[in-house]
């Protein structure tokens, strides 16, 4: 048995407890941010910070990034989407292309896919060699151990979805005009290679997760419960991150306005 198959998919939120937790939620966050950007506190700033998505198709990953960053400045959070790689950057090491997009002291980055992509898509496609995707697990480690030991607090979150709410996410998609464009035939393709996908995830959960970067398994098949894990998850590990770098995390923001 994998990780994946402890999780409890019918895990849910009504509308309201969902608005009610990410407005206090993102009270929380939009202090931890002013906090790491010095912009309140003693004016120093504090470590950077990526979350990093993965995720079946469909999963809900845009949404949840959404609600994410939703009370963020846009000049003080960054997302990045990546894709398959360009031929240009195929010239390079796999993990390259990520590199201009990691955010420095003070700053914040929210990556939609990532590195993963080595482990996961290339595996299974046959984008990459036996010799790539094995080596690449031991790279990607010493590369996030690296970038933690040097101040980042990475959250990293695999969104989960059943096979059958993903056809269905899939059909609903198909007969919205205005959604018909997320679906490709890619998409469809990959959904017949589940099997091999969900052998590639697991390996990848069980050589990847390490003290500095643990992964993060959001149980998805409700929206409104993985986008309110997701912010508190986040949230909890800002707070974790800064107190084990020194940081005093900042008092609640109601407390904040109180005291100007």
């Amino acid at each position: 048995m994998g990780r994946l198959d402890d999780l409890d998919l019918s895990l849910t939120l009504s509308r309201g407890e969902e608005a009610e937790r990410l407005a206090a939620g993102h009270r929380r966050l939009l202090a931890l941010r002013l906090a790491l950007g010095g912009k309140i506190g003693s004016g120093e700033i504090g470590p950077p910070v990526c979350v990093l998505f993965e995720g079946w198709d469909a999963s809900g990953k845009g949404g949840a990034i959404k609600r994410l960053v939703a009370p963020l400045d846009p000049r003080h959070v960054r997302v990045a989407q990546f894709a398959a790689p360009t031929p240009d950057e195929k010239r390079h090491h796999f993990l390259w292309r990520f590199f201009p997009a990691l955010p420095g002291w003070g700053g914040m980055a929210v990556f939609d896919r990532s590195w993963y992509g080595r482990v996961l898509v290339e595996r299974v496609e046959g984008l990459a060699t036996v010799d790539q995707w094995e080596r690449a697990y031991d790279e990607i480690v010493s590369f996030e151990r690296g970038q933690a030991l040097e101040g980042t607090i990475l959250v990293k979150f695999w969104l989960h979805i059943s096979s059958d709410e993903q056809l269905h996410r899939f059909k609903r998609r198909e007969k919205d005009p205005l959604k018909r464009w997320k679906l490709t035939d890619e998409d469809w393709r990959n959904r017949d290679k589940r099997d091999d996908y969900e052998r590639a995830l697991e390996d990848m959960l069980a050589r990847t997760d390490h003290e500095l970067a643990r992964w993060q398994l959001v149980e998805a098949e409700s929206k409104r419960y993985a986008r309110v894990k997701v912010l508190e998850t986040t949230i909890a590990e800002i707070e974790r991150g800064m107190r084990e770098r020194g940081f005093e995390p900042p008092p609640e923001l109601d407390e904040l306005l109180a005291r100007t």
